[in-house]
């Protein structure tokens, strides 16, 4: 008798690759969408959800994502030490201007699984505000947006 089997990627044979995205005019939630689903490795014919077989994405040009409507001035991040009293709020704008890298990793780990796994695949999200990045012998390459 015939029983078809479930293939499932080992760790070790996963072929991760290194993907270069310009953020500049980009809105944040598409591109997010984009960056979470390359690093979970969901486009991959050889995905596996329970195991880290997703691609390294490098993201330049954070500081100049986009909005849709008043985000700017009606979105707000929450920051919360644990102790009484002690929430902190911040428009988008401000966060712009304090750490524009925060507003892309937000986004983006609000899109990952909420386990370890989750965040393991946010350690391959690399956020840089500028033109430049870290990341050249690695050899990314250049990601097109739609």
């Amino acid at each position: 008798m015939y029983a078809q089997r479930t293939f499932v990627l080992k760790p070790a044979n996963a072929n991760k690759k290194w993907h270069l995205i310009d953020a500049e005019n980009q809105v944040v939630g598409r591109l997010a969408t984009v960056i979470a689903d390359l690093v979970r490795g969901k486009s991959s014919p050889q995905y596996t959800p329970h195991t880290d077989s997703g691609d390294f994405v490098v993201v330049i040009n954070a500081d100049k994502v986009k909005f849709t409507g008043n985000k700017w001035d009606n979105k707000k991040y929450y920051s919360h030490s644990r102790h009484v009293g002690s929430l902190k709020t911040k428009t988008a704008k401000e966060l712009l201007v304090k750490k524009p890298t925060m507003i892309l990793m937000h986004a983006v780990q609000g899109m990952l699984p909420k386990s370890s796994l989750g965040r393991q695949q946010l350690t391959k999200v690399k956020v840089f505000a500028g033109a430049d990045h870290t990341h050249e012998a690695q050899k990314p390459e250049v990601f097109k947006l739609d």
